[in-house]
């Protein structure tokens, strides 16, 4: 087994750092910031500190999504014979970030890739929101125009699942409210400054957390939390009257009695009498 003048295994190290609080930091991620060759960073002054931290004097290198290819291939050149550590400014690097065309230019180069798991801020929000965990959507940022963050939202509007976030203080009470305008007034929790000083989740409909911010844009990292649309109420016999009346001005009698049944989930039998009764 080739091993790199410090001992560890040549290729890719993704190393989770903190969300804020140093001491989150993981020992053996600590161990493989002291060891590696070389540290892969978005931003060296952020990185600088948390080196500082685990007692690395390893060299860094600049990756970001602004960086250019040839940054990226030269990173996958040296993991053929030295140890390579990717860290993100914050939390699990590939999440809301572009390190996955690393690991996937890595993967197709033959190199070896480890994880070592940690922080992240996703995940961390959703255990603070109080809202179902079972099944959930990370969506990130959304786009800053309205029309771009409408087709988004529109995207999964009807999906039974919580969903989470990342937003900016000065962009927060606006997209709360596009929030509430397409998927409708849910449940939502608003978390910031994680595992800080001034950790706060704040929880409420869509609209209300909205309003709670809209004069004052809160500072910090912020993750919102959407809980999933509730039950749609029944659909009542004006309900069932009217697209009744609709369908009929398409379809026979009974093919109109069993569309709306199918799609407001009522008894097809009672529909078609009904119909009749309506038709008379």
């Amino acid at each position: 087994m080739e091993t790199t003048h410090s001992g560890l295994e040549p290729g890719l190290y993704i190393v989770a750092g903190p969300i804020g609080n140093l001491g989150d930091l993981t020992p053996r991620a600590a161990e493989i910031l002291r060891l590696a060759d070389v540290v892969a960073v978005e931003d060296t002054r952020v990185s600088a500190r948390l080196l500082r931290h685990a007692g690395s004097d390893r060299p860094m290198v600049p990756y970001h999504d602004h960086s250019a290819e040839g940054v990226r291939a030269r990173l996958v050149e040296r993991m053929a014979s030295e140890s390579v550590a990717l860290l993100s400014d914050a939390g699990t690097p590939l999440i809301s970030d572009p390190g996955y065309k690393l690991v996937r230019d890595a993967r197709a180069a033959g190199r070896k890739i480890t994880t070592l798991p940690g922080p992240s801020a996703a995940i961390a929000a959703l255990t603070l929101s109080g809202l179902p965990t079972d099944r959930f959507l990370f969506m990130g940022f959304l786009p800053n125009k309205a029309k771009a963050r409408g087709d988004v939202l529109a995207e999964v509007t009807a999906l039974r699942a919580t969903l989470v976030f990342y937003e900016s203080g000065p962009r927060l009470s606006e997209s709360l409210s596009a929030m509430a305008a397409h998927l409708g007034d849910r449940e939502a929790a608003v978390s910031r400054e994680i595992s800080k000083t001034f950790e706060e989740t704040a929880t409420g409909t869509l609209s209300a957390l909205s309003a709670r911010y809209a004069d004052a844009p809160p500072k910090g990292e912020i993750v919102v939390v959407v809980g999933p649309p509730g039950e749609a109420p029944p659909a009542s016999a004006e309900d069932a009257d009217a697209a009744l009346l609709e369908a009929m001005t398409r379809l026979p009698v009974s093919k109109a009695a069993g569309e709306v049944a199918k799609k407001l989930g009522l008894d097809r039998r009672t529909l078609y009498d009904r119909a009749m009764e309506l038709k008379g």
